[in-house]
């Protein structure tokens, strides 16, 4: 059984590295300036930052199915601090660039973690512990925004990513220390080519993925409609609010931190289903107060909560639910799932601010209600053929199956 300290551990270690990928967005700006580079070189910033997260998913986060997790972890740790501190000393535009992409790439260990906490959990607590360090995750996505531009008013962009550098030092020295040495896939003799092809079939064949990672693409494109253009409607009349002040929000929304464990708890009693239904309904929800922003920001707040406790609901159910269904091969389902994540988000980000432009904030709004009713609408048409799964007991031995490849059951 895992101790509350070492899944504290997890969950600390999976917040700092994945807010490595959200450093950036308030720094844009000022590391334009410094570095000369065009606004449009500025944005890309973000972008490859992005899409060096989703190779990494694809291409390393596999790699936990069969190498060594307590090695990988802290190896991946140790190149991401290099990368970190490349995007620190970058002297030049492309330096920079190349540094950022680097990041993303490397930032994927935070899902190596996810999959290893999983794969130390007894069956019957895993959603708790899915939960509480997917809780690590959303408070660091959430608060990197608010950290990285306090930090970077007082001592400036490059201090961001040289703090961000020495934290990720010494949480590998800790993993390394703490990690259990036990609980590492047993030896295979799969090849890489082949384990990258098997995650691709894992959900050609199991419906299960499929399905889940549809609702990661729809509740993230959700998400990610509502925080990718949220700072334009404050930034303008009635509010005018600082960059502080929209940063702030990030503490609000790390309430769906809460609804992280509690949805692992209820994924441990065999609820899923209705764990899902019940936060798609208030994700839908939400968008309700979300369109009264312009008028009141208690409306914002509350629409705020609503919508991450919602989402980060989803979030672990799903994560929950894939690892079981073939724990030898957890890393390459929650990696493969994270892709949908990524597509999600960035289609969300596109969607949202180039309709901002266009229509204003109640057609964002429209189009994030449209993103959640989807999502609902999906659980509604697939509820009666994904029942419940039946709380996890002990651990049955595996069909004989190649090493990663799915049994075609179906949960």
């Amino acid at each position: 059984m895992l101790s509350r300290g070492v899944v504290g551990l997890f969950a600390v270690a999976c917040g700092a590295a994945v807010a490595n990928v959200y450093l950036s967005q308030p720094l844009l700006v000022t590391m334009g300036r410094d570095l000369a580079m065009s606004p449009a070189l500025v944005g890309s910033v973000v972008t490859l930052t992005h899409a060096g997260y989703a190779l990494g998913l694809f291409f390393l986060v596999p790699l936990g199915d069969v190498a060594g997790r307590r090695r990988l972890v802290v190896a991946q740790m140790l190149l991401l601090v290099v990368a970190l501190a490349v995007a620190a000393a970058a002297p030049t535009a492309v330096v920079l660039l190349a540094g950022m992409a680097a990041v993303g790439l490397l930032a994927v260990v935070t899902q190596t973690l996810v999959a290893y906490a999983a794969s130390l959990a007894p069956p019957a607590e895993r959603g708790r512990v899915v939960g509480l360090v997917t809780s690590g995750v959303v408070t660091g996505i959430l608060l990197a925004r608010t950290a990285s531009g306090l930090l970077a008013d007082l001592a400036g962009w490059r201090c961001v990513y040289l703090a961000s550098a020495s934290l990720t030092a010494v949480l590998a020295v800790i993993l390394h220390r703490v990690l259990p040495r036990h609980g590492d896939p047993a030896p295979a003799t799969v090849r890489y080519g082949q384990l990258l092809r098997s995650t691709l079939t894992l959900f050609t064949r199991e419906r299960l993925p499929r399905l889940r990672a549809l609702f990661a693409l729809l509740v993230f494109a959700a998400f990610s409609t509502l925080w990718s253009s949220i700072a334009l409607p404050l930034s303008q009349a009635p509010y005018f609010l600082s960059h502080s002040a929209i940063g702030a929000l990030g503490l609000i929304g790390a309430a769906g931190a809460l609804a992280a464990a509690a949805a692992g708890r209820l994924n441990d009693r065999g609820l899923s289903r209705q764990t899902t239904g019940a936060a798609l309904a208030l994700l839908t929800a939400s968008w309700l107060p979300l369109a009264f922003t312009r008028s009141s920001l208690w409306a914002l707040v509350a629409g705020v909560i609503l919508l991450d406790l919602a989402v980060q609901a989803v979030h672990v159910t799903n994560q929950t639910l894939i690892y079981a269904l073939h724990p030898d091969a957890g890393s390459r389902l929650i990696g493969g799932y994270m892709v949908f994540y990524s597509i999600g988000s960035a289609t969300g980000a596109i969607a949202a601010t180039s309709l901002y432009t266009a229509a204003g904030w109640n057609a964002v709004c429209a189009l994030g209600a449209t993103f959640s009713g989807l999502a609902l609408a999906l659980w509604a048409l697939t509820r009666h053929n994904t029942p419940n799964p039946t709380p996890p007991g002990p651990p049955q031995p595996m069909t004989t199956t190649p090493p990663g490849e799915p049994s075609g059951r179906h949960p």
